[in-house]
């Protein structure tokens, strides 16, 4: 089992009631769940997240902690949150990581990988992710 290592799930939903798209607003909320699949408790200190829209557009949204929060997760300890993002196309994409220090003052990176967030279907689908 490695030392340092936290699991990522995420669930995305398209938030219909929120969303205007005849003015091309879609508005999407994300469930993560993370999970501290090592051996050794760790403190998820900060987030960085790439949003893209279908027109190319990027957005780098990075800071401390999720949801105003530095979870500190011991062994197999999950950390659930729900936030939200908005888009001017129908669809877009997420993907980003956590910047974690363990409890023996190790740094390491946890990488989220891209996610689809997706008005048509309501949802971008769920995927385990490390």
């Amino acid at each position: 089992m490695p030392k340092y290592q936290l699991s990522v799930e995420v669930v995305p939903q398209f938030l219909s009631d929120q969303s205007a798209p005849d003015e091309d607003v879609y508005l999407f909320a994300y469930t993560i769940t993370i999970t501290n699949t090592g051996n050794i408790a760790a403190q998820v200190i900060a987030r960085t997240w790439n949003i893209n829209d279908a027109n190319g557009y990027t957005e780098k949204v990075k800071g401390l902690g999720v949801v105003g929060q530095q979870p500190l997760l011991q062994p197999g300890q999950t950390f659930e949150y729900t936030s939200g993002t908005r888009l001017r196309t129908v669809t877009g994409t997420m993907h980003g990581s956590f910047f974690c220090v363990a409890e023996d003052c190790e740094r390491f990176e946890v990488d989220v990988p891209l996610f689809v967030l997706d008005a048509i279907s309501g949802t971008g689908g769920s995927r385990i992710l490390h």
